[in-house]
């Protein structure tokens, strides 16, 4: 009896442990600032696919000529995927249609681009893609801007 009250007591105890470094983790990403809530769909194929596969969750920061994506559900402490201003071309932009209303957040937009001859597909609430094309056209005087 003993044992498997001191068993469950160690699982609650990792279970709120593993939450509390989610919170941590994100509230560190944010902490410096610049920082938006975007789905990403990375190497999508050119017709466009309404399934609402590949979408993942995460969170952008901006940095200097550079967006870091980290995913939400991850304890890495580095991001997933580095976007370069300069690499970066937009392709056109749509509103999510059929299951991928389901997978993304409301409210948001897809952002179709290519990223060093990868196609990939960004999501994020129209807020945040005024701010993210804003920041796309900032690039400094020298610097091909690609946006649609």
């Amino acid at each position: 009896m003993f044992l498997a009250l001191l068993v469950s007591a160690l699982v609650v105890a990792l279970v709120v442990i593993g939450l509390f470094v989610f919170g941590l983790r994100r509230r560190l990403i944010q902490r410096s600032g610049g920082t938006f809530d975007c789905s990403l769909r990375w190497n999508v194929p050119e017709e466009t696919d309404t399934s609402g596969k590949g979408w993942v969750y995460g969170v952008a920061r901006y940095s200097g000529d550079r967006i870091a994506w980290f995913r939400v559900f991850s304890y890495a402490p580095r991001p997933r995927r580095v976007l370069e201003r300069a690499a970066i071309e937009v392709l056109h932009r749509r509103l999510p249609e059929g299951e991928e209303e389901l997978a993304l957040l409301s409210d948001s937009v897809v952002l179709g681009c290519l990223h060093r001859d990868t196609r990939l597909e960004l999501a994020m609430s129209e807020d945040a893609l005024t701010g993210f094309l804003a920041w796309l056209e900032a690039a400094p005087p020298g610097q091909r801007v690609n946006v649609a």
